[in-house]
């Protein structure tokens, strides 16, 4: 059986390609990426290039497929759809976001909706997983960690129960490789809910210098996210004001799908220590 797994140079999917050899070596592993080039996988891995903005693309790396996890992603993805049907595709598993809506008022649970829409049109069968926030977007702090040992927060405390990327990889492993998913959303986050200037202290825990948390202003918040849509970066703006000194919803669907517990941040931090690196004297 070949599984492909789209996004090749995401957190989640190279960890669930590593996840996958390790379960099950009858399982034939192809990733899939705009700049395969710049994709490092395991020796085993067929690496392929696919972009949903490109259908010649698509066909190709979907070619002998009996399943695929796929990143929810508007742009092209009916095409995809079109071209995973032509070729047989038995099961999608998309990475979608909690609260996912094609009605919301919120841009982000919108596009989301729309994406879950647009699969379960298809006819293919899927499941949908929901992640809340990804640990993974505090590597936003990563070039001011590194340098000046700085934290430039909006909402220090805001709460927030981010998810590590495995958890999320491993989750969608048991939906592409185990029975009884089908049709199901998951809705994902970490064990607990806990405010950026609570992260940003396991952070320094983790790396072994001490962080300090600078103010940061809306407009200088708004520029670091500035490789998204406005309407995705206010939407985010306004989802982390509402959090402000409110704890964050918290599932335990890791442990009920995969058997052990979700991955706490201080894990996260710890495994992400060489993204920080030591700041700087």
């Amino acid at each position: 059986m070949t599984i492909l797994v789209t996004g090749a140079r995401g957190h989640v999917a190279r960890s669930l390609v590593q996840q996958l050899l390790a379960a099950d070596p009858e399982v034939k592993v192809r990733a899939a990426g705009r700049v395969p080039e710049a994709v490092r996988l395991p020796v085993g891995v067929e690496l392929v290039r696919a972009d949903l903005a490109e259908p010649a693309t698509l066909g190709p790396a979907l070619t002998g497929a009996a399943k695929v996890f796929l990143y929810a992603e508007q742009r092209g993805l009916r095409g995809f759809v079109t071209e995973a049907q032509a070729a047989g595709v038995a099961h999608i598993v998309l990475l979608s976001a909690a609260g996912a809506d094609p009605a919301s008022e919120d841009a982000i649970t919108r596009a989301h909706g729309e994406a879950e829409q647009t699969v379960a049109r298809s006819g293919i069968p899927w499941t949908f997983l929901r992640p809340g926030g990804f640990a993974t977007n505090r590597l936003l702090w990563a070039d001011t960690v590194r340098t000046h040992g700085v934290v430039h927060e909006a909402f220090p405390d805001s709460h927030s129960s981010l998810i590590h990327e495995a958890d999320i990889a491993a989750v969608a492993l048991h939906a592409l490789t185990e029975p009884g998913h089908h049709g199901k959303a998951h809705t994902l986050t970490g064990p607990e809910s806990l405010t950026g200037r609570r992260h940003v202290e396991l952070l320094a825990e983790a790396i072994g210098r001490p962080l300090r948390i600078e103010p940061q202003s809306l407009d200088d918040y708004r520029r670091a996210l500035s490789r998204w849509p406005p309407e995705i970066v206010e939407a985010r703006i306004r989802r982390i004001a509402a959090l402000v000194d409110r704890p964050a919803p918290v599932t335990d669907t890791v442990r009920e799908v995969t058997g052990h517990p979700a991955r706490s941040f201080a894990t996260w931090a710890a495994d992400h220590t060489a993204d920080f690196g030591r700041s700087a004297a």
